[in-house]
């Protein structure tokens, strides 16, 4: 059924599947493909088991919720960095509205909609300043340092697992780590695993090899739904936020096709194609339409918004070498630490006073000098850079330039 309004198009569920699914919740009907409380698993079982009142999943939602980190979330960039907007997405939204959507999918699915929601809301807490570019930045100086390269996914998991050592679910930073929402797939289908040595050896694949990213494959269905989820969320919001700094004047600059230009449509024809071609199997499907329809819209969101010549010269004579000067400031720090420092007071101490009553190992202090100033950098909001920034070389001609509200267009 399609259902048109002001030249916009939205599909609903066929009425047959409408009627199977009513059926089978009338009839309370498991999912068995679902991931089941009761198949938690936690580096320490013996800690963080669920009750009535909070069960095994939204335990992990609440810790990630409740630690510092999270409010980071509300000024890191998530596309436009160098607005004072407030009407503009920052990676506080973003998490939000893949949370809604996966939750969406999976409620429909039947899936375990507190592990898609805990997966969701922690998958970027590990993103850098200043967006993917930051991102590629920090990778670049800590590679060339160490071997050893840095993806925001696996730093997700590392603030929830390492830094913060919570006690999460293998469950959950396994739909973290594998998140990816620069890789689209006409199925998703998860390759279950049952131990952190697994987990572990993943992520470390993922500092050593380039590829190994994209080799990751979700271990559950829920996880599989959020890595979709990722994508939906940003495409057509993304175009949302452009056109509201005037980066286009209008939806006709993008094909659109079978899913629509804009972000109510995508979101609402991709949920529903999704569910109407995975309802009771064991993975996530679209039909073909739908998936060349939903790659083209990548695609153009690459070559329309994200990739701006005016926006790579600023961060290619501005921010670059912004992020390498604060790198090797902080890294002499880290390699002769006092507590005087900035990287100690600021951040090594915060972090260990936090997690005195429940840090595994060693203290915190004790790692590599490099791991210390790339989990400070990573840490950082888009304004703390700024403001460290100015802090640490008052005379530098390197500076970021935000357009105003009240700034011409």
């Amino acid at each position: 059924m399609t259902v048109s309004n002001d030249n916009r198009t939205y599909k609903s569920l066929t009425p047959e599947l409408q009627e199977q699914i009513a059926k089978d919740r009338a009839e309370h009907k498991i999912n068995p493909y679902a991931c089941k409380d009761e198949d938690i698993i936690r580096r320490d079982p013996s800690h963080d088991k669920a009750n009535i009142w909070r069960p095994a999943f939204v335990r992990d939602v609440e810790k990630i919720m409740h630690i510092p980190y999270y409010s980071r979330y509300m000024d890191k960039t998530q596309v436009f960095s160098l607005y004072h907007n407030d009407d503009i997405t920052r990676r506080a939204q973003h998490v939000q509205l893949v949370a809604r959507i996966a939750r969406n999918i999976g409620s429909v699915l039947n899936l375990n909609t507190d592990l898609i929601e805990a997966a969701a809301l922690g998958h970027d807490i590990g993103h850098t300043p200043f967006g993917h570019p930051g991102e590629y930045k920090l990778s670049e100086i800590y590679c060339a340092n160490t071997g050893r390269l840095f993806n925001h996914n696996i730093q997700s998991a590392r603030v929830l697992d390492v830094i913060f050592p919570l006690n999460l679910s293998l469950q959950t930073l396994d739909g973290i780590i594998c998140h990816n929402g620069e890789m689209e797939c006409k199925n998703y289908k998860p390759k279950h695993y049952e131990d952190f040595a697994t987990f572990d050896a993943k992520m470390e694949e993922c500092y050593l090899d380039a590829r190994a990213i994209k080799r990751l494959v979700p271990s559950t269905l829920e996880a599989c739904v959020v890595r979709v989820s990722d994508i939906i969320a940003y495409l057509g919001k993304d175009r949302q936020d452009a056109k509201r700094l005037g980066i286009y004047e209008d939806s006709e600059a993008f094909s659109g096709g079978i899913i629509g230009k804009t972000n109510a449509e995508i979101i609402n024809n991709m949920i529903v194609n999704i569910i109407e071609n995975s309802y009771g199997k064991d993975h996530l499907e679209m039909d073909d339409a739908y998936y060349e329809a939903f790659s083209l819209a990548k695609k153009e969101n690459y070559q329309r918004i994200y990739k701006q010549k005016d926006l790579e010269k600023v961060y290619e004579e501005s921010i670059y070498p912004m992020i390498a000067k604060m790198y090797e400031y902080l890294l002499k720090e880290a390699k002769s630490l006092t507590k005087d420092s900035m990287l100690y007071k600021h951040h090594i101490s915060y972090i260990e006073e936090i997690t005195k009553t429940y840090r595994r190992g060693p203290a915190y202090s004790e790692i590599a000098p490099d791991e210390l100033v790339v989990d400070y950098i990573a840490s950082m909001t888009d304004d703390y850079f700024v403001e460290l920034f100015r802090y640490l070389f008052p005379d530098s001609t390197l500076k970021v330039e935000y357009k105003g509200y009240f700034e011409e267009e």
